[in-house]
């Protein structure tokens, strides 16, 4: 059985160096070079023979490694600030829990009797690396392979709550994220009012879908059962493999780091593209895989198009919030202006109308 990590038992997540003057301007992550990187997996008797390739992340920074034998692993490396200590665990003890119960789910390896490491101010991890490209979902048959190893992370979800994470919910998504932008004066002037009209829109919808469902008649957030998810489900999450000679293969999942409670619908919504009639049959074939390992409450289809929207506002409040981050700006050179934020509106716009339609049904 995987090591399950404990919390007493991990060295605490370290304060970064104080920093000189010249370098006090810099983002942390301008100190992490490939040869702190190495430096780094040599501290935990990992050797590179130098090739390290940086992987697809923003929120964190994530290496692909070569060791000396010719291995590769996958070290990753926290925002500092982001999750604490304990929270970083919890991650790291739902990964142990999904491959315990042979769910193909990617976790950190324990290295010194230990999955979270510190190194010069940072905190990491390292795990296997895995192969794999992004599953096909035009195709059912994918969709219903996924939707069974989903129902069986939802088993594993469902045993405990996390304790320490936070939860999928309209204060920290939607509130803080729209405090937060008009706060900081992130919306230019000339989209500014539009955009907190149809914001304000968007969260009174919610609400009362979360708040008032007993006078509504509406399904809403408060009326889910609220289990640990993998949380952050869309297709770059899932890696795919063909079938073997021996019948092994199929899809992994990685990237547990937004891992928190919700509803279980939040690991499938993320999962469809296309038109209305499209969305259907991927959701139909999803839940049919799904209900062959655990019961799916269809009464959660009418909470899509509301995390939907969750979702677009806490992307621009992250977008934001992230912008001292020399990486946010050469990738997002968009974010910001205000065809940015006119597109925002006209999202905001269409997902008050969605969130008044009648739900998908599965």
């Amino acid at each position: 059985m995987p090591h399950q990590p404990s919390l007493d038992s991990q060295p605490p997540i370290p304060t970064a160096p104080a920093r000189s003057a010249g370098e006090a301007d810099l983002h942390p992550y301008a100190r992490l070079t490939p040869d702190h990187v190495l430096d780094a997996l040599a501290s935990v008797g990992l050797y590179g023979d130098g090739r390290l390739m940086a992987l697809s992340s923003y929120e964190n920074r994530v290496y692909q490694v070569t060791l000396e034998d010719g291995e590769r692993v996958v070290a990753k490396f926290y925002r500092p600030g982001r999750w604490s200590q304990a929270q970083i665990l919890e991650e790291h003890a739902f990964a142990a829990e999904l491959m315990a119960a042979e769910v193909p789910a990617v976790g950190p390896t324990v290295l010194g009797g230990h999955t979270l490491h510190q190194h010069d101010g940072f905190a990491f991890s390292v795990s296997p690396w895995r192969g794999g490209r992004q599953p096909e979902l035009d195709d059912f048959e994918v969709l219903e392979w996924i939707g069974r190893f989903l129902a069986r992370i939802h088993t594993v979800g469902a045993a405990q709550p996390f304790a320490h994470r936070p939860a999928l919910d309209l204060q920290g998504f939607g509130i803080e994220s729209r405090d937060w932008l008009l706060g900081h004066h992130i919306i230019p002037l000339d989209m500014q009012s539009a955009w907190q009209e149809q914001c304000e829109k968007a969260i009174e919808l919610i609400a009362t879908r979360a708040n008032n469902t007993s006078a509504s008649g509406q399904f809403g957030l408060k009326d889910a059962t609220f289990i640990r998810l993998h949380g952050d489900c869309h297709p770059g999450n899932i890696l795919w493999t063909p079938l073997d000679e021996w019948g092994r293969g199929g899809p992994h999942f990685v990237d547990l780091d937004d891992a928190r409670m919700g509803p279980a619908v939040q690991d499938l919504w993320m999962l469809l593209s296309g038109d209305r009639r499209q969305r259907t049959h991927q959701l139909g074939a999803l839940i049919d895989g799904y209900e062959q390992f655990r019961n799916f409450d269809r009464r959660e289809l009418a909470l899509i198009e509301p995390l939907r929207t969750l979702r677009l506002i806490h992307y621009s409040a992250w977008l934001a919030r992230r912008w001292q981050d020399p990486i946010f700006p050469v990738n997002f050179p968009w974010f910001g202006t205000s065809d940015y934020w006119r597109g925002q509106v006209d999202m905001l716009i269409e997902q008050n109308e969605a969130m008044q339609e009648d739900p998908l049904v599965g």
